[in-house]
């Protein structure tokens, strides 16, 4: 009985001892007052920029929808596609009936085969017209010729009393008559001339517009093929097989994959704080992308605040559609102020105290910190530029007021 009774005595003052030892340490009393140069790192006080950012998640989306109509009014005749599908540009989504346009295009030739026949025969119509003027003319021309002579000889037969002067009057009013039907032919001539020049133009202009309406039925017989203007993923397609489709019908909804944008969401209660024009930026695989905030959703939806993201390099080659990225918004921004790296054993909001290295000693000391950063804490008193802050987790000395360091 006595031997147990002695044996939970001993017990008791074990722990007892136990207890002691551990306030003892744990207030300070073992705290070691030296360190060695070495064994703890140290920060610089300095002067630059302090940016505080906001944490929210992002998803990498096509910066522009791509809406695909319908060519012609026609029949669907193959969907080659479905949503979801991702195309590169040229490829085809889906096909339409191309019978009415090719009797279109049939058509066409025939009307220009018969209308080009037609400018050849108005060609050699004129060609042959034009010889016939010409003899005309010179019909016309050799008349006033002759009478003329006529009129030389009358004039002389007249002087020898050989010849009436009324015979030498009716030669020269002859000769008047001729040379007014010669005017008025060379007038008519250049008139039908034109006339005939003005035809061969028409067909000419004809020819064009059907050649015109020819490449352009052409071109939508190609288009009859609706492929993806632009490579991205299809969202909708807005038809079935055997459907009636009009003209300028929406029958693919796609995105465009060559530039690209973030649909980001943030807890509501940093609402305030996530603006229009704000400068954010994302890492995407190692790489740092800036952008700026876009337009912000005014509703709340599931305690979350909706923006998107409009970025410096859309089209960077690490971006991916629905890819999930996470953005730091710049919620606060100061330059050229006192700075150091952000401690382990401070916390903001709270009285700070650090040890700041002066020769041989580290001496407390309290500070006030302003913005906390990401990397950095703004300091607003309690340290000078160029001073040295142990960096290290201080909590073991933090019952003395400074300690040696020793070399």
């Amino acid at each position: 009985m006595g031997t147990k009774k002695n044996l939970s005595i001993a017990i008791i003052v074990i722990l007892v001892l136990i207890a002691a030892v551990a306030i003892y340490y744990f207030a300070g009393a073992h705290v070691p007052k030296t360190i060695k140069t070495g064994n703890f790192n140290t920060v610089t006080v300095e002067k630059g920029e302090v940016v505080a950012t906001l944490e929210a998640t992002g998803v990498v989306e096509s910066e522009n929808e791509v809406l695909v109509l319908s060519p012609a009014a026609s029949i669907v005749k193959n969907i080659l596609k479905e949503p979801g599908n991702q195309v590169i540009s040229g490829e085809i989504i889906l096909q339409l009936q191309t019978l009415p346009v090719e009797d279109d295009i049939e058509k066409l030739k025939d009307q220009l085969e018969m209308k080009r026949n037609n400018l050849e025969r108005t060609q050699l119509n004129s060609q042959s017209t034009k010889l016939d003027l010409d003899y005309n003319e010179e019909v016309k021309r050799l008349k006033v010729l002759s009478l003329k002579a006529q009129l030389g000889d009358k004039e002389q037969l007249l002087e020898v009393g050989g010849i009436s002067p009324a015979r030498v009057e009716e030669t020269r009013q002859e000769i008047t008559l001729a040379e007014k039907d010669l005017a008025m032919l060379v007038e008519k001539n250049s008139i039908r001339l034109k006339q005939l020049i003005a035809e061969e133009k028409g067909l000419l202009l004809q020819i064009r517009m059907d050649e015109k309406m020819l490449e352009e039925k052409q071109e939508l017989l190609e288009k009859m093929s609706v492929r993806a203007p632009s490579s991205g993923i299809i969202l909708n397609i807005n038809a079935h097989v055997g459907e009636k489709v009009p003209a300028d019908k929406m029958l693919v909804q796609m995105s465009d994959l060559s530039t690209f944008k973030l649909n980001g969401s943030v807890d509501e209660k940093y609402a305030s704080q996530i603006k229009t024009g704000s400068p954010v930026f994302v890492t995407v695989e190692g790489e740092q992308l800036k952008g700026l905030i876009g337009s912000v959703t005014p509703m709340v939806e599931n305690n979350k605040v909706q923006f998107n993201v409009h970025l410096d390099k859309n089209n960077h080659p690490k971006l991916i559609a629905n890819q999930n990225v996470q953005i730091q918004i710049f919620s606060q921004k100061k330059d050229n102020v006192l700075r150091i790296r952000k401690l382990p054993d401070i916390e903001p909001g709270k009285p700070c105290k650090i040890f700041v290295v002066q020769g041989e000693k580290a001496v407390k000391r309290e500070i006030t910190i302003g913005i906390t950063g990401n990397e950095y804490f703004e300091i607003i008193s309690g340290l000078k530029e160029g001073e040295m802050v142990i960096a290290d987790e201080t909590s073991s000395f933090r019952h003395l007021s400074e300690f040696a360091i020793n070399q």
